[in-house]
């Protein structure tokens, strides 16, 4: 990347697998010491063993994003450990049932506000709570190319990535004279589990998701450590004048 993170402490929430996982492995090789949050502990415990094999710090915490109690917690027990929380990717998410705006039920609604919303804005309330005591920081928000557009069949999940991105530009206005910055990255058709987890859950899109590729201008789905590079470049000093950034990293998607 060519902008060291040395000495630094990074979040990143939903870093059991994925973009998460990902990001936490190049935020680490870049020098950063890492805390790897997720509501799955044997996935945590796992991207904190790859950190470390890998030469780098990481603490494995497990927790929910969407528990007021469990991100308080999270924050409290980072800045007691290092003393400090310069970097915080708030990139835990859901993708829940793909249903139509008749058909999603009350239950799947909740489940994707509540962890892919409410989630990130309890995360920055709370990292931007010390931030403000420490006098800087740098907070990335996972959403989505469906942040920028609609999807047929997604009505939470847009809702939950739309919204996202408008806590993101009111914080970064708010705070950006306390030097601390608040960007989205979006990105597009990533091979994670969560396209693996819908074709298992429902089958019968199996081949809308394997066609997505045809969708893009790159031809082909992204990688999650193409995600991660972009990430990490928002955490370092790089970014220094970017805050109130919504970026698409979607092969095009969203440029149709």
């Amino acid at each position: 990347m060519g902008v060291s993170l040395e000495g630094k402490v990074a979040l990143v929430t939903g870093a059991g697998s994925g973009i998460g996982q990902a990001t936490a492995m190049v935020l680490a090789r870049e020098g950063a010491r890492v805390v790897i949050a997720d509501w799955n502990a044997d996935g945590a415990a796992q991207t904190a063993s790859m950190v470390k094999d890998s030469g780098g710090e990481g603490l494995a915490v497990r927790m929910d994003v969407s528990k007021a109690s469990d991100v308080e917690a999270l924050v409290k027990r980072i800045t007691a450990a290092y003393g400090r929380l310069d970097c915080a990717v708030n990139n835990a998410g859901v993708q829940g049932m793909v249903a139509t705006t008749v058909d999603c039920t009350e239950e799947n609604w909740d489940r994707i506000i509540s962890v892919n919303l409410k989630g990130v804005w309890l995360c920055m309330k709370f990292e931007i709570g010390w931030m403000l005591q420490q006098g800087h920081g740098s907070i990335v928000n996972v959403g989505s190319n469906f942040s920028l557009v609609g999807s047929r069949g997604m009505p939470a999940y847009s809702a939950s990535k739309h919204g996202l991105v408008g806590l993101t530009k009111t914080a970064a206005l708010e705070y950006a004279r306390n030097k601390i910055r608040v960007n989205t990255v979006c990105p597009g058709p990533i091979n994670t589990p969560l396209a693996a987890n819908i074709k298992r859950d429902q089958p019968e899109l199996a081949p809308v998701i394997e066609g997505l590729a045809e969708s893009l201008a790159i031809g082909r789905w992204g990688e999650a450590t193409e995600v991660a590079e972009v990430i990490a470049w928002f955490c370092t000093d790089a970014g220094s004048l970017v805050t109130g950034s919504v970026l698409s990293v979607d092969g095009g998607y969203t440029a149709q």
